[in-house]
Protein backbone atom coordinates (compact mmCIF):
# COMPACT_ATOMS: atom_id res chain seq x y z
CA UNK A 1 0.00 0.00 0.00
CA UNK A 2 2.82 2.36 0.78
CA UNK A 3 4.17 2.05 -2.72
CA UNK A 4 0.81 2.81 -4.30
CA UNK A 5 0.43 5.95 -2.22
CA UNK A 6 3.79 7.07 -3.41
CA UNK A 7 2.85 6.63 -7.03
CA UNK A 8 -0.59 8.19 -6.86
CA UNK A 9 -1.01 11.56 -8.54
CA UNK A 10 -2.13 14.78 -6.85
CA UNK A 11 -5.85 14.29 -5.87
CA UNK A 12 -6.59 17.81 -7.17
CA UNK A 13 -5.09 17.10 -10.56
CA UNK A 14 -8.44 16.08 -12.09
CA UNK A 15 -9.81 19.58 -11.66
CA UNK A 16 -7.04 21.18 -13.70
CA UNK A 17 -7.68 19.39 -16.94
CA UNK A 18 -5.42 16.78 -18.51
CA UNK A 19 -2.58 19.17 -19.38
CA UNK A 20 -1.89 20.01 -15.73
CA UNK A 21 -1.68 16.47 -14.41
CA UNK A 22 1.53 16.31 -12.39
CA UNK A 23 3.83 13.37 -11.96
CA UNK A 24 4.18 11.74 -8.56
CA UNK A 25 5.60 13.96 -5.79
CA UNK A 26 8.63 11.67 -5.65
CA UNK A 27 9.28 10.05 -9.05
CA UNK A 28 10.02 6.32 -8.93
CA UNK A 29 13.17 6.94 -10.99
CA UNK A 30 14.63 8.94 -8.09
CA UNK A 31 13.78 6.19 -5.62
CA UNK A 32 15.36 3.59 -7.89
CA UNK A 33 18.54 5.61 -8.23
CA UNK A 34 18.64 6.22 -4.47
CA UNK A 35 18.57 2.46 -3.79
CA UNK A 36 21.76 2.14 -5.83
CA UNK A 37 23.59 5.30 -4.66
CA UNK A 38 22.41 5.54 -1.05
CA UNK A 39 21.59 9.23 -1.64
CA UNK A 40 18.21 10.91 -2.19
CA UNK A 41 17.76 14.61 -2.95
CA UNK A 42 14.14 15.82 -2.66
CA UNK A 43 14.88 19.53 -2.22
CA UNK A 44 12.62 22.21 -3.70
CA UNK A 45 9.62 19.95 -4.46
CA UNK A 46 6.99 21.84 -2.42
CA UNK A 47 6.49 18.76 -0.20
CA UNK A 48 4.22 19.42 2.78
CA UNK A 49 5.00 15.95 4.13
CA UNK A 50 7.51 13.23 3.34
CA UNK A 51 5.82 10.30 1.50
CA UNK A 52 5.80 7.12 3.58
CA UNK A 53 7.66 5.11 0.95
CA UNK A 54 10.67 7.45 1.37
CA UNK A 55 11.01 6.46 5.03
CA UNK A 56 10.50 2.79 4.03
CA UNK A 57 12.87 2.89 1.04
CA UNK A 58 15.08 0.16 2.49
CA UNK A 59 12.23 -1.96 3.92
CA UNK A 60 9.62 -2.41 1.19
CA UNK A 61 10.09 -4.68 -1.84
CA UNK A 62 10.79 -2.32 -4.75
CA UNK A 63 8.06 -1.71 -7.33
CA UNK A 64 10.35 -2.89 -10.10
CA UNK A 65 10.56 -6.34 -8.49
CA UNK A 66 7.00 -7.00 -9.64
CA UNK A 67 7.57 -5.72 -13.16
CA UNK A 68 11.03 -6.96 -13.98
CA UNK A 69 11.95 -10.54 -13.15
CA UNK A 70 15.05 -10.59 -15.34
CA UNK A 71 18.33 -11.27 -13.66
CA UNK A 72 20.33 -8.78 -15.77
CA UNK A 73 23.22 -7.04 -14.04
CA UNK A 74 21.67 -3.58 -14.64
CA UNK A 75 18.54 -4.18 -12.58
CA UNK A 76 19.56 -6.24 -9.61
CA UNK A 77 16.99 -4.52 -7.39
CA UNK A 78 17.79 -6.84 -4.50
CA UNK A 79 21.33 -5.42 -4.31
CA UNK A 80 20.29 -2.33 -2.39
CA UNK A 81 22.44 0.29 -0.70
CA UNK A 82 21.20 1.64 2.63
CA UNK A 83 20.19 5.30 2.41
CA UNK A 84 22.99 7.38 3.96
CA UNK A 85 22.13 10.88 2.70
CA UNK A 86 18.65 12.43 2.62
CA UNK A 87 18.11 16.03 1.50
CA UNK A 88 14.64 17.51 2.11
CA UNK A 89 15.66 21.18 1.99
CA UNK A 90 13.47 24.05 0.72
CA UNK A 91 10.10 22.33 0.99
CA UNK A 92 6.99 23.12 3.05
CA UNK A 93 7.45 20.56 5.81
CA UNK A 94 5.86 21.49 9.15
CA UNK A 95 6.92 18.35 10.96
CA UNK A 96 9.15 15.31 10.50
CA UNK A 97 7.74 11.86 11.14
CA UNK A 98 9.09 9.66 13.92
CA UNK A 99 9.53 7.17 11.03
CA UNK A 100 12.88 8.83 10.40
CA UNK A 101 14.20 6.04 12.65
CA UNK A 102 13.55 3.59 9.79
CA UNK A 103 16.70 5.02 8.13
CA UNK A 104 19.33 4.03 10.72
CA UNK A 105 22.21 4.26 8.21
CA UNK A 106 21.75 8.02 7.62
CA UNK A 107 24.96 10.01 7.99
CA UNK A 108 23.56 13.24 6.49
CA UNK A 109 20.07 14.69 7.02
CA UNK A 110 19.37 18.12 5.55
CA UNK A 111 15.96 19.71 6.22
CA UNK A 112 16.97 23.37 6.10
CA UNK A 113 14.54 26.01 4.81
CA UNK A 114 11.22 24.42 5.82
CA UNK A 115 8.56 25.34 8.38
CA UNK A 116 9.46 22.90 11.15
CA UNK A 117 8.39 23.95 14.65
CA UNK A 118 9.80 20.85 16.36
CA UNK A 119 12.01 17.83 15.72
CA UNK A 120 11.07 14.18 16.33
CA UNK A 121 12.69 12.54 19.35
CA UNK A 122 13.42 9.54 17.05
CA UNK A 123 16.32 11.58 15.61
CA UNK A 124 18.23 10.43 18.68
CA UNK A 125 18.17 6.87 17.29
CA UNK A 126 20.15 7.76 14.14
CA UNK A 127 23.41 6.73 15.73
CA UNK A 128 25.41 7.05 12.47
CA UNK A 129 24.34 10.66 11.84
CA UNK A 130 27.32 12.96 11.24
CA UNK A 131 25.68 16.06 9.76
CA UNK A 132 22.29 17.51 10.67
CA UNK A 133 21.12 20.74 9.03
CA UNK A 134 17.85 22.08 10.47
CA UNK A 135 18.63 25.76 9.85
CA UNK A 136 16.06 28.29 8.56
CA UNK A 137 13.05 26.73 10.28
CA UNK A 138 10.83 27.78 13.19
CA UNK A 139 12.25 25.57 15.93
CA UNK A 140 11.63 26.77 19.47
CA UNK A 141 13.49 23.93 21.19
CA UNK A 142 15.86 21.02 20.59
CA UNK A 143 14.80 17.56 21.85
CA UNK A 144 16.96 16.09 24.65
CA UNK A 145 17.23 12.88 22.58
CA UNK A 146 19.37 14.74 20.07
CA UNK A 147 22.12 14.76 22.68
CA UNK A 148 22.56 10.99 22.13
CA UNK A 149 24.12 11.52 18.67
CA UNK A 150 27.68 10.81 19.74
CA UNK A 151 29.03 10.71 16.14
CA UNK A 152 27.51 14.04 15.07
CA UNK A 153 30.21 16.33 13.62
CA UNK A 154 28.15 19.20 12.17
CA UNK A 155 24.97 20.65 13.70
CA UNK A 156 23.42 23.65 11.96
CA UNK A 157 20.63 25.31 13.92
CA UNK A 158 20.94 28.91 12.68
CA UNK A 159 17.90 31.07 11.83
CA UNK A 160 15.40 29.45 14.18
CA UNK A 161 13.52 30.66 17.27
CA UNK A 162 15.55 28.91 19.98
CA UNK A 163 15.59 30.68 23.35
CA UNK A 164 17.39 27.93 25.31
CA UNK A 165 19.41 24.76 24.74
CA UNK A 166 19.42 21.40 26.55
CA UNK A 167 21.92 21.26 29.43
CA UNK A 168 23.31 18.02 28.04
CA UNK A 169 24.75 19.71 24.95
CA UNK A 170 28.24 18.70 26.03
CA UNK A 171 27.40 15.05 25.25
CA UNK A 172 27.86 15.79 21.52
CA UNK A 173 31.56 15.05 21.98
CA UNK A 174 32.35 14.55 18.26
CA UNK A 175 30.96 17.95 17.26
CA UNK A 176 33.35 20.00 15.09
CA UNK A 177 30.94 22.64 13.74
CA UNK A 178 28.04 24.23 15.62
CA UNK A 179 26.03 27.13 14.21
CA UNK A 180 23.49 28.71 16.59
CA UNK A 181 23.43 32.17 15.01
CA UNK A 182 20.23 34.17 14.53
CA UNK A 183 18.22 32.72 17.41
CA UNK A 184 16.97 34.18 20.71
CA UNK A 185 19.54 32.64 23.06
CA UNK A 186 20.23 34.51 26.30
CA UNK A 187 22.79 32.09 27.71
CA UNK A 188 24.98 29.12 26.80
CA UNK A 189 25.00 25.84 28.77
CA UNK A 190 28.20 25.41 30.80
CA UNK A 191 28.44 21.87 29.39
CA UNK A 192 29.75 23.50 26.18
CA UNK A 193 33.13 23.16 27.90
CA UNK A 194 33.02 19.43 27.06
CA UNK A 195 32.95 20.08 23.29
CA UNK A 196 36.72 19.67 23.03
CA UNK A 197 36.65 18.75 19.31
CA UNK A 198 34.67 21.83 18.28
CA UNK A 199 36.52 23.85 15.62
CA UNK A 200 33.87 26.43 14.62
CA UNK A 201 31.27 27.95 16.94
CA UNK A 202 28.86 30.60 15.66
CA UNK A 203 26.79 32.43 18.30
CA UNK A 204 26.19 35.61 16.25
CA UNK A 205 22.90 37.53 16.38
CA UNK A 206 21.55 36.28 19.71
CA UNK A 207 20.86 38.00 23.02
CA UNK A 208 23.91 36.90 24.99
CA UNK A 209 25.01 39.24 27.79
CA UNK A 210 28.01 37.13 28.72
CA UNK A 211 29.92 34.00 27.79
CA UNK A 212 30.64 31.22 30.29
CA UNK A 213 34.34 31.23 31.17
CA UNK A 214 34.24 27.42 30.83
CA UNK A 215 34.20 27.62 27.03
CA UNK A 216 37.91 28.33 27.30
CA UNK A 217 38.26 24.53 27.69
CA UNK A 218 37.40 24.11 23.99
CA UNK A 219 40.96 23.35 23.08
CA UNK A 220 40.32 22.76 19.35
CA UNK A 221 38.25 25.91 18.72
CA UNK A 222 39.67 27.94 15.83
CA UNK A 223 36.75 30.24 14.99
CA UNK A 224 34.40 31.93 17.47
CA UNK A 225 31.75 34.32 16.20
CA UNK A 226 29.87 36.38 18.80
CA UNK A 227 28.88 39.24 16.47
CA UNK A 228 25.77 41.24 17.38
CA UNK A 229 25.05 40.27 20.96
CA UNK A 230 25.00 42.28 24.19
CA UNK A 231 28.47 41.37 25.51
CA UNK A 232 29.98 44.01 27.79
CA UNK A 233 33.05 41.94 28.62
CA UNK A 234 34.76 38.79 27.43
CA UNK A 235 35.89 36.30 30.10
CA UNK A 236 39.61 36.66 30.73
CA UNK A 237 39.97 32.87 30.54
CA UNK A 238 39.18 33.15 26.82
CA UNK A 239 42.77 34.30 26.52
CA UNK A 240 43.95 30.75 27.20
CA UNK A 241 42.34 29.29 24.06
CA UNK A 242 45.48 28.06 22.38
CA UNK A 243 43.93 27.14 18.98
CA UNK A 244 41.83 30.29 18.46
CA UNK A 245 42.54 31.91 15.07
CA UNK A 246 39.48 34.06 14.31
CA UNK A 247 37.46 35.98 16.89
CA UNK A 248 34.45 38.07 15.89
CA UNK A 249 33.14 40.46 18.56
CA UNK A 250 31.56 43.10 16.32
CA UNK A 251 28.37 44.93 17.32
CA UNK A 252 28.49 44.30 21.06
CA UNK A 253 28.87 46.63 24.03
CA UNK A 254 32.58 46.13 24.78
CA UNK A 255 34.39 49.06 26.42
CA UNK A 256 37.87 47.60 26.08
CA UNK A 257 39.68 44.91 24.17
CA UNK A 258 40.38 41.71 26.06
CA UNK A 259 44.00 40.66 26.62
CA UNK A 260 45.08 37.47 24.85
CA UNK A 261 48.34 36.22 26.40
CA UNK A 262 47.99 32.60 25.22
CA UNK A 263 46.27 33.18 21.87
CA UNK A 264 49.53 32.90 19.97
CA UNK A 265 47.73 31.73 16.81
CA UNK A 266 45.08 34.48 16.70
CA UNK A 267 45.06 35.78 13.12
CA UNK A 268 41.86 37.85 12.97
CA UNK A 269 40.28 40.02 15.62
CA UNK A 270 37.08 41.83 14.60
CA UNK A 271 35.79 44.21 17.27
CA UNK A 272 34.19 47.04 15.27
CA UNK A 273 30.98 48.80 16.35
CA UNK A 274 31.58 48.59 20.10
CA UNK A 275 32.32 51.28 22.69
CA UNK A 276 36.06 50.72 23.00
CA UNK A 277 37.81 53.90 24.16
CA UNK A 278 41.30 52.76 25.06
CA UNK A 279 43.71 50.56 23.16
CA UNK A 280 46.28 49.40 25.70
CA UNK A 281 49.75 48.21 24.82
CA UNK A 282 48.95 45.15 26.96
CA UNK A 283 46.07 44.26 24.62
CA UNK A 284 48.40 44.13 21.64
CA UNK A 285 51.72 42.80 22.85
CA UNK A 286 50.92 39.06 22.60
CA UNK A 287 49.22 39.11 19.21
CA UNK A 288 52.29 38.21 17.18
CA UNK A 289 50.31 36.26 14.55
CA UNK A 290 47.57 38.85 13.98
CA UNK A 291 46.97 39.65 10.31
CA UNK A 292 43.56 41.40 10.59
CA UNK A 293 42.66 43.94 13.28
CA UNK A 294 39.27 45.53 12.74
CA UNK A 295 38.30 48.26 15.23
CA UNK A 296 36.16 50.61 13.14
CA UNK A 297 33.25 52.56 14.64
CA UNK A 298 34.52 52.70 18.23
CA UNK A 299 35.64 55.61 20.43
CA UNK A 300 39.39 54.99 20.37
CA UNK A 301 41.34 58.18 21.05
CA UNK A 302 44.92 57.06 20.49
CA UNK A 303 46.96 54.21 19.04
CA UNK A 304 49.93 53.02 21.11
CA UNK A 305 53.34 52.73 19.48
CA UNK A 306 53.24 49.02 20.32
CA UNK A 307 50.93 48.54 17.33
CA UNK A 308 54.18 48.20 15.39
CA UNK A 309 54.92 44.95 17.23
CA UNK A 310 52.20 43.34 15.08
CA UNK A 311 54.68 42.50 12.36
CA UNK A 312 52.28 40.20 10.45
CA UNK A 313 49.43 42.74 10.27
CA UNK A 314 47.92 42.93 6.77
CA UNK A 315 44.65 44.78 7.43
CA UNK A 316 44.13 47.52 10.00
CA UNK A 317 40.73 49.20 10.11
CA UNK A 318 40.50 52.19 12.48
CA UNK A 319 37.83 54.13 10.57
CA UNK A 320 35.30 56.27 12.46
CA UNK A 321 37.03 56.63 15.83
CA UNK A 322 38.31 59.67 17.78
CA UNK A 323 41.97 59.26 16.84
CA UNK A 324 43.79 62.58 16.53
CA UNK A 325 47.33 61.32 16.13
CA UNK A 326 49.00 58.15 14.85
CA UNK A 327 52.44 56.72 15.50
CA UNK A 328 54.32 57.42 12.26
CA UNK A 329 56.11 54.08 12.80
CA UNK A 330 52.91 52.45 11.52
CA UNK A 331 54.48 53.02 8.12
CA UNK A 332 57.10 50.39 8.94
CA UNK A 333 54.69 47.45 9.24
CA UNK A 334 56.12 45.15 6.54
CA UNK A 335 52.95 43.24 5.54
CA UNK A 336 50.33 46.02 5.81
CA UNK A 337 48.18 46.11 2.66
CA UNK A 338 45.04 47.88 3.90
CA UNK A 339 44.81 50.80 6.32
CA UNK A 340 41.48 52.57 6.92
CA UNK A 341 41.58 55.86 8.86
CA UNK A 342 38.68 57.87 7.46
CA UNK A 343 36.27 59.44 9.94
CA UNK A 344 38.94 60.36 12.53
CA UNK A 345 39.91 63.89 13.64
CA UNK A 346 43.52 63.35 12.51
CA UNK A 347 45.51 66.55 12.86
CA UNK A 348 48.67 65.43 11.16
CA UNK A 349 47.34 63.84 7.97
CA UNK A 350 45.55 65.85 5.29
CA UNK A 351 42.12 64.59 4.30
CA UNK A 352 43.00 64.32 0.62
CA UNK A 353 45.87 61.98 1.57
CA UNK A 354 43.44 59.63 3.34
CA UNK A 355 41.61 59.16 0.04
CA UNK A 356 44.71 58.21 -1.94
CA UNK A 357 44.80 54.66 -0.62
CA UNK A 358 46.94 52.61 1.72
CA UNK A 359 50.24 52.67 -0.15
CA UNK A 360 50.35 56.48 -0.40
CA UNK A 361 49.42 56.74 3.26
CA UNK A 362 52.16 54.35 4.37
CA UNK A 363 54.65 56.17 2.17
CA UNK A 364 53.73 59.43 3.85
CA UNK A 365 54.02 57.93 7.36
CA UNK A 366 57.44 56.51 6.51
CA UNK A 367 58.61 59.85 5.17
CA UNK A 368 57.65 61.49 8.45
CA UNK A 369 59.69 59.00 10.47
CA UNK A 370 62.89 59.97 8.72
CA UNK A 371 63.12 61.92 5.54
CA UNK A 372 66.63 60.87 4.60
CA UNK A 373 66.71 57.10 5.12
CA UNK A 374 68.00 55.85 1.80
CA UNK A 375 67.02 52.18 2.10
CA UNK A 376 63.99 51.99 4.38
CA UNK A 377 63.47 48.27 3.72
CA UNK A 378 66.74 47.25 5.31
CA UNK A 379 65.40 47.40 8.84
CA UNK A 380 67.22 45.46 11.55
CA UNK A 381 65.23 42.31 12.37
CA UNK A 382 62.78 42.65 15.22
CA UNK A 383 63.98 40.39 17.99
CA UNK A 384 63.32 41.83 21.42
CA UNK A 385 59.60 42.20 22.09
CA UNK A 386 60.14 43.99 25.40
CA UNK A 387 57.68 46.74 26.23
CA UNK A 388 58.20 49.86 28.40
CA UNK A 389 56.12 48.31 31.18
CA UNK A 390 58.56 45.43 31.47
CA UNK A 391 61.88 47.23 31.48
CA UNK A 392 63.00 50.76 32.01
CA UNK A 393 64.66 51.01 28.64
CA UNK A 394 62.99 49.61 25.57
CA UNK A 395 65.89 48.87 23.21
CA UNK A 396 63.56 47.36 20.59
CA UNK A 397 61.74 50.70 20.39
CA UNK A 398 65.01 52.59 20.03
CA UNK A 399 66.65 50.35 17.42
CA UNK A 400 63.68 49.18 15.33
CA UNK A 401 60.95 51.76 15.89
CA UNK A 402 63.41 54.68 16.21
CA UNK A 403 61.38 55.75 19.23
CA UNK A 404 62.60 57.13 22.57
CA UNK A 405 59.70 56.88 24.99
CA UNK A 406 59.41 57.79 28.65
CA UNK A 407 55.76 58.75 29.09
CA UNK A 408 53.13 58.44 31.83
CA UNK A 409 55.82 57.99 34.52
CA UNK A 410 54.99 61.10 36.62
CA UNK A 411 58.70 61.92 36.31
CA UNK A 412 60.15 65.38 37.04
CA UNK A 413 63.25 64.65 34.93
CA UNK A 414 64.12 62.20 32.16
CA UNK A 415 66.80 59.79 33.48
CA UNK A 416 70.22 60.08 31.83
CA UNK A 417 70.20 56.35 31.12
CA UNK A 418 67.42 56.95 28.56
CA UNK A 419 69.67 59.30 26.54
CA UNK A 420 72.74 57.10 27.10
CA UNK A 421 70.87 54.12 25.59
CA UNK A 422 70.35 55.96 22.28
CA UNK A 423 74.09 55.93 21.47
CA UNK A 424 74.41 56.21 17.69
CA UNK A 425 70.86 55.04 16.87
CA UNK A 426 69.00 57.64 14.79
CA UNK A 427 65.90 58.30 16.95
CA UNK A 428 63.16 60.08 14.98
CA UNK A 429 60.33 60.17 17.55
CA UNK A 430 60.48 61.32 21.18
CA UNK A 431 57.56 60.87 23.56
CA UNK A 432 58.00 62.40 27.03
CA UNK A 433 54.29 63.23 27.48
CA UNK A 434 52.21 62.92 30.66
CA UNK A 435 54.98 63.50 33.21
CA UNK A 436 55.80 66.29 35.70
CA UNK A 437 58.59 67.92 33.65
CA UNK A 438 59.27 71.56 34.56
CA UNK A 439 61.59 72.20 31.63
CA UNK A 440 62.56 70.80 28.26
CA UNK A 441 65.20 68.08 28.90
CA UNK A 442 68.50 69.77 27.88
CA UNK A 443 69.97 66.53 26.48
CA UNK A 444 67.28 66.47 23.76
CA UNK A 445 69.84 68.47 21.74
CA UNK A 446 71.85 65.26 21.32
CA UNK A 447 69.11 64.02 18.97
CA UNK A 448 69.25 67.10 16.71
CA UNK A 449 70.39 65.24 13.58
CA UNK A 450 67.52 62.76 13.49
CA UNK A 451 64.51 63.70 15.63
CA UNK A 452 61.49 65.03 13.73
CA UNK A 453 58.56 64.33 16.11
CA UNK A 454 58.57 65.50 19.76
CA UNK A 455 55.68 65.05 22.20
CA UNK A 456 55.96 67.00 25.47
CA UNK A 457 52.22 67.37 26.09
CA UNK A 458 50.61 67.19 29.53
CA UNK A 459 53.64 68.34 31.55
CA UNK A 460 54.41 71.36 33.76
CA UNK A 461 56.89 72.99 31.41
CA UNK A 462 57.07 76.68 32.27
CA UNK A 463 59.06 77.89 29.30
CA UNK A 464 60.12 76.70 25.86
CA UNK A 465 63.90 76.83 25.85
CA UNK A 466 65.87 77.59 22.71
CA UNK A 467 67.25 74.03 22.66
CA UNK A 468 64.28 73.15 20.46
CA UNK A 469 65.58 75.55 17.80
CA UNK A 470 68.59 73.32 17.37
CA UNK A 471 66.44 70.33 16.34
CA UNK A 472 66.67 71.27 12.68
CA UNK A 473 64.69 68.24 11.44
CA UNK A 474 61.74 68.91 13.76
CA UNK A 475 58.43 68.75 11.87
CA UNK A 476 55.98 68.02 14.68
CA UNK A 477 55.91 69.39 18.23
CA UNK A 478 53.12 68.54 20.69
CA UNK A 479 52.95 70.81 23.76
CA UNK A 480 49.31 70.45 24.69
CA UNK A 481 48.22 71.34 28.24
CA UNK A 482 51.39 72.91 29.59
CA UNK A 483 51.46 75.28 32.56
CA UNK A 484 50.04 78.81 32.29
CA UNK A 485 53.06 81.01 31.56
CA UNK A 486 54.36 82.92 28.60
CA UNK A 487 56.14 80.82 26.00
CA UNK A 488 58.60 82.24 23.48
CA UNK A 489 56.87 80.90 20.37
CA UNK A 490 58.19 83.65 18.19
CA UNK A 491 61.76 82.29 18.63
CA UNK A 492 60.64 78.78 17.88
CA UNK A 493 58.79 79.74 14.73
CA UNK A 494 61.69 81.87 13.49
CA UNK A 495 64.20 79.08 13.85
CA UNK A 496 61.97 76.33 12.39
CA UNK A 497 59.18 77.67 10.25
CA UNK A 498 58.16 74.26 8.89
CA UNK A 499 57.41 72.76 12.34
CA UNK A 500 53.78 71.88 13.03
CA UNK A 501 52.99 72.80 16.63
CA UNK A 502 50.00 71.36 18.46
CA UNK A 503 49.11 73.26 21.61
CA UNK A 504 46.12 73.69 23.89
CA UNK A 505 46.36 76.02 26.83
CA UNK A 506 44.22 76.47 29.94
CA UNK A 507 41.91 79.46 29.99
CA UNK A 508 44.20 81.63 32.09
CA UNK A 509 46.67 81.89 29.23
CA UNK A 510 44.10 83.35 26.88
CA UNK A 511 43.21 85.95 29.51
CA UNK A 512 46.77 87.17 29.92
Amino acid sequence: GARLRGRAGDPRAGFRGPAAEPGPAVPQGLIRAARKSGQLNLSGRSLSEVPQHVWRINLDTPEEAHQNLSFGAADRWWEQTDLTKLILASNKLQCLSEDVKLLPALTVLDVHDNQLTSLPSALGELENLQKLDVSHNKLKSVPEELMQLSHLKSLLLHHNELSCLPDGFGQLVSLEELDLSNNHLTDIPTSFALLINLVRLNLACNQLKDLPADISAMKSLRQLDCTKNYLETVPSKLATMASLEQLYLRKNKLRSLPEFPSCKLLKELHAGENQIEILNAENLKHLNSLSVLELRDNKIKSVPDEITLLQKLERLDLANNDISRLPYTLGNLPQLKFLALEGNPLRTIRRDLLQKGTQELLKYLRSKIQDDVTRPNEEPPVTAMTLPSESRINMHAITSLKLLEYSEKQAAVIPDEMFNAVRSNPVTTVNFSKNQLNEIPPRIVELKDSVCDVNLGFNKISSISLELCMLHKLTHLDIRFVTCVGLPFAHLLQCNSSTEIIFHFPKCLHDS
